[in-house]
């Protein structure tokens, strides 16, 4: 029974995904972005610093990929708020 209400559950939540982003970001919304950012940033500034501290050459490049994925992450989500900031110009 309980997992009857879990998949009717699940499936409402993947029916009400939205096919566009709102025109509007709540402030709770603007937050998470926030957040977001500041996650990766941070994610990028220790990769790069233990990449740093390490010898072992197979780790540095691990570290490293690790690190350029959280920037690349970081350029997605501005570029996504530059893009929404052009729109609405």
């Amino acid at each position: 029974m309980q997992n009857q209400s879990f998949e009717q559950s699940n499936q409402q939540q993947t029916q009400s995904t939205m096919a566009q982003p709102p025109k509007v970001i709540t402030s709770k919304d603007a937050l998470y972005i926030t957040d977001m950012l500041s996650w990766n940033l941070l994610a990028l500034k220790k990769a790069h610093f233990y990449a740093t501290q390490c010898t072992d050459p197979q780790l540095i490049t691990a570290i490293n990929e690790c690190g350029q994925m959280h920037q690349r992450h970081y350029e997605k989500i501005l570029s996504h708020l530059d893009a929404g900031q052009q729109q609405l110009q």
